[in-house]
């Protein structure tokens, strides 16, 4: 017995998940107490915010493959 995938159709693209993902973390840690779970979460919101660029870099028609 084969267990079966769950496919998702993504609606948005993953820049803009990343994006969105990025402003709740930084919404949450604005009504979080300074401490460490703020820290965390600004932390993750960076990290979305860095996917994001990444992600729109790779995708640019400016990019040239090695030589």
């Amino acid at each position: 017995m084969t267990k079966q995938r769950r496919r998702v159709k993504q609606t948005q693209s993953l820049e803009e998940r990343l994006a969105g993902e990025a402003i709740r973390l930084r919404q949450k840690a604005k009504d979080t107490p300074p401490g460490i779970e703020r820290d965390q979460l600004l932390r993750r919101a960076r990290q979305c915010e860095t996917g994001s660029h990444v992600s729109d870099w790779l995708r640019s028609p400016g990019l040239q493959p090695p030589k």
